[in-house]
């Protein structure tokens, strides 16, 4: 018995501090989605792009198949811009980075190869679906932001609610 309570205790002290780190992480979260920021981070640099920003960028509107275990697919249509455009109007340095991780709001992550990145039209951080802009999660969406990666036939590296793009 006494063991069961030690372990109990313990489990507690854990769960208490993973709350307490991911704290600081909810305001990111929420200013992240509000907001429609994503956060691109390169050598220890962060930097916030709006969409105002993005939506400046050369729109690039694109046919996409979405497959989902057990359902049936569905044609939409998507209308974004190159992530290799945004990392240039950005003015981030690429050089020496052999690959970039995309994180979602729901943690969800995503690794590219930089070969990937700035291949001509393949990797895309889309905001619209069907004419529409893409929700927050809060309310029901998939976005404000979506990586969709037109050479992933299946879609299973597409990345909804993204939040942040780390260079490696």
């Amino acid at each position: 018995m006494k063991k069961v309570v030690i372990l109990v205790t313990v489990l507690m002290v854990i769960v208490g501090i993973t709350a307490f780190i991911n704290k600081s992480n909810l305001h990111e979260k929420a200013t992240s989605q509000a907001d429609a920021i994503l956060r691109i981070k390169a050598d220890d640099i962060e930097t916030e792009v709006d969409f105002n920003t993005i939506k400046a960028l050369e729109e690039v509107e694109f046919a996409a198949v979405l497959r989902s275990s057990g359902k049936p697919d569905v044609d939409t249509t998507f209308k974004g811009v190159q992530l290799k455009d945004i990392l240039d109007k950005m003015e981030i340095d690429i050089a020496g980075k052999a690959q970039i991780v995309t994180k979602a709001v729901d943690a969800y992550t995503v690794a590219l190869s930089m070969a990937e990145v700035l291949e001509d039209d393949n990797v895309y951080v889309v905001y619209e679906r069907d004419g529409a802009n893409l929700e927050t999660k809060k309310d029901g969406g998939s976005g404000p932001y979506m990586l969709v990666i037109r050479n992933d036939q299946f879609g299973q590296r597409w990345n909804k609610f993204l939040m942040e793009i780390t260079l490696q």
